[in-house]
């Protein structure tokens, strides 16, 4: 994406922030400065996050023809489409493609967006805090801050392992990844740590991206890999790690990281290992960590918010909880089981937000989230996937084109969609 223009013409509309778009960008409409608002006065619904729960109750709430004022608060540039961040990093798919610039997507959808950072929630006085200073008031209130990496309190986790969670992200890791391809040193070694999706998805990219360059190693506390996925997927990925000589290390904790090592115990004899490594990749846990909100509320032990079937927060009427930081019950047949943290259920739980935002507003009755599995989706190296689900299974390239179609329904702009399409096909022609 081309850069925000430095000067602005007459006129110009803008961020809240206050910078412009450049001549070549969409330009939404020029949104209320919320530190002129009156404290004391209500300012419609205000969203925290722009992840997929975030972002696309905002879209939704865009969508119906006399829709409050709505604003929503994230303090990056880009909306980051999660599910696509492995081809982003093995150069199957650009920049543009799976991060949008918000005041793009937001361009004359009638939804402001603020830069900035939410550091307390006020829910007697309701209102924001923001790491800028702004006090910014709310009617109704979103709150879709989305999870981050736990590392569990391990030693040197933090600081000495890579996440993969941002764009940030992927550039360190292709920093990383072209620096190993030009050593001579022999016996170079990645491990990722997590055996879950993320982690066997990352796994079979790495593998794919080294070529032989480095060994790639899935350490996994648990008993197995994918312990959650369906059969054929779980089948489809250990045949995909085999190929790869991805090597696979189950029932082994981490112990500490280092710059240049890992020190593993093998569970449950408790036999430690100290594995040289050129790099750690950690994928092994989430948790939420929303902004603070006064009267404190209690959260679960993953920092999840408390919920009711209709994504309200227990005891306050006026705020809703959406994507990774909902707790929701379940009702049968599953009671107490945790939804997944996927893009899939913010997608789902999105467009009910939205509609009882204003229900609540018109006094009317709200309706419940009801969690509908469509099934799950794996990336498995460059140009190969594993879909289940829809009344499709399918492996190998055929499935990596059908997730790519998957998620290109879900880009959050059509024009983005049809450049998507136009790209991929020109990358399909001979």
């Amino acid at each position: 994406m081309d850069p925000l223009g430095p000067t602005p013409a007459d006129g110009a509309p803008g961020r809240i922030d206050g910078s412009v778009a450049g001549p070549d960008q969409p330009r939404p409409a020029r949104p209320v400065e919320p530190a002129e608002a009156d404290p004391g006065v209500a300012a419609g619904v205000v969203i925290v996050g722009g992840g997929f729960g975030g972002l696309y109750t905002a879209l939704a709430l865009a969508a119906e023809r006399h829709h409050p004022p709505v604003l929503l608060v994230e303090p990056q540039e880009h909306f980051l489409f999660l599910p696509l961040l492995y081809e982003l990093l093995s150069g199957e798919l650009r920049s543009w493609e799976i991060a949008p610039r918000y005041d793009s997507l937001l361009a004359g959808r009638g939804v402001a967006w603020l830069q900035d950072r939410v550091q307390r929630v006020d829910l007697t006085a309701r209102c924001l805090h923001t790491e800028a200073g702004r006090r910014i008031p709310w009617q109704r209130l979103v709150l879709a801050t989305g999870a981050s990496t736990d590392t569990f309190g391990i030693p040197g986790a933090d600081s000495h392992s890579l996440s993969f969670r941002s764009l940030a992200d992927v550039q360190r890791l292709q920093d990383l990844l072209h620096h190993l391809a030009g050593s001579g040193h022999p016996l170079q070694r990645l491990a990722v740590v997590g055996g879950g999706p993320s982690g066997v998805e990352l796994a079979c990219k790495l593998a794919d991206l080294t070529a032989g360059k480095a060994v790639v190693e899935l350490i996994e506390q648990g008993d197995t890999l994918l312990p959650s996925s369906r059969s054929f997927n779980h089948e489809q990925a250990q045949l995909s790690l085999q190929r790869r000589d991805v090597r696979v290390r189950t029932r082994t904790q981490v112990v500490e990281v280092g710059s240049d090592r890992l020190l593993v115990r093998r569970m449950p004899e408790g036999e430690q290992e100290l594995v040289p490594v050129q790099g750690v990749i950690w994928t092994a846990g989430q948790r939420c960590r929303p902004p603070r909100i006064s009267p404190e509320v209690s959260a679960d032990a993953r920092g999840r918010l408390p919920c009711g079937p209709d994504l309200r927060l227990r005891g306050h009427d006026s705020v809703f909880v959406v994507g990774d930081l909902a707790a929701v019950p379940q009702a049968d047949p599953t009671p107490n089981l945790s939804l997944p943290t996927t893009a899939q259920v913010a997608f789902q739980q999105a467009p009910v937000v939205a509609a009882n935002l204003l229900r609540s507003l018109r006094g009317e009755p709200l309706q419940e989230f009801h969690w509908n599995d469509l099934g799950e989706m794996l990336s498995l190296g460059k140009g190969e996937a594993a879909v289940t689900g829809a009344g499709i299974t399918l492996a190998g390239p055929a499935a990596f084109q059908v997730r790519r179609l998957a998620y290109l329904a879900r880009l959050p702009r059509l024009s983005i969609q049809v450049k998507a399409v136009a790209g991929w096909l020109a990358a399909l022609s001979p």
